[in-house]
């Protein structure tokens, strides 16, 4: 099977594109996550299986993930953000099967996870949920509740990812509300949790491929606005978009020609 990692440092230009042309922010945490999402598409998910993007604001790097596929055209990506458009800045559901809920009101895509896993359970359905979080939307009550469901009532078929890059609205997650370690918190509610390297394609997808005998997490450690040198680890990326001469040079850092 061939490498991952050109199709994902293609993905990446794409995205970094269809931010700058419509002019949105959000773009940190799409990059930070994107790796995983291609891992998840490209290696992992197979067509019993479901995805939930708890993060909403990575709606970008969904929409180039799908593209990557064959699923959405460039035609498509040209509407993100626009009006009318199915692209907008948080999924908006049945219009794609892949995209099964409409999430981003952080703290709500956990739950639909954790139903869809009970539900495939009790109807003796094949197949796997996966739901990617980001790590601040940890400190939302309703996560806690459905990890809670989850462990209690054993969804097997369930992983949860957590998109660890350190960074959200107003601030690094410890200022603004800190967690300590996610890892023995998630293990104290009985759910089995590892730490990986989100920007790690083939250990990402070697550990996703393994089966679970209940809910599992990974922590998956990732960089804000990976692989753009003025985006790397910085809050302010969180919302700013992209200008002319900023974007020049992300593409240039990307290798684009």
């Amino acid at each position: 099977m061939e490498p991952l990692a050109p199709q994902i440092l293609e993905a990446r230009k794409r995205l970094v594109r269809m931010h700058y042309e419509s002019g949105v922010g959000h773009l940190g945490g799409n990059l930070s996550c994107l790796d995983a999402l291609m891992v998840l598409h490209h290696r992992v998910l197979g067509p019993n299986d479901r995805f939930v993007l708890s993060k909403g604001h990575s709606a970008g790097a969904l929409y180039v993930t799908l593209w990557s596929k064959g699923f959405l055209t460039d035609a498509d990506l040209q509407t993100f953000h626009k009006d009318g458009t199915q692209l907008s800045g948080h999924p908006s559901p049945n219009w794609r099967d892949e995209i099964p809920f409409a999430t981003g009101s952080l703290g709500h895509g956990v739950s639909l996870a954790v139903g869809l896993a009970l539900g495939k359970r009790l109807q003796g359905e094949p197949g796997r949920v996966f739901c990617l979080t980001s790590d601040g939307e940890w400190q939302e009550g309703s996560n806690w509740e459905a990890l809670i469901f989850a462990a209690h009532q054993k969804t097997a078929p369930l992983t949860l990812l957590v998109d660890w890059n350190g960074l959200q609205g107003f601030g690094t997650t410890e200022e603004v509300a800190g967690l300590g370690s996610l890892k023995s918190r998630f293990e104290s509610f009985g759910v089995p949790t590892l730490e990986l390297d989100g920007h790690d394609p083939v250990g990402l997808e070697n550990r996703l491929a393994e089966p679970a005998n209940g809910p599992r997490a990974f922590i998956l450690k990732t960089q804000k606005g990976r692989g753009v040198s003025f985006m790397e680890d910085k809050m302010e990326w969180h919302y700013l978009p992209l200008q002319e001469d900023q974007y020049r040079q992300a593409l240039q850092e990307l290798g684009a020609p």
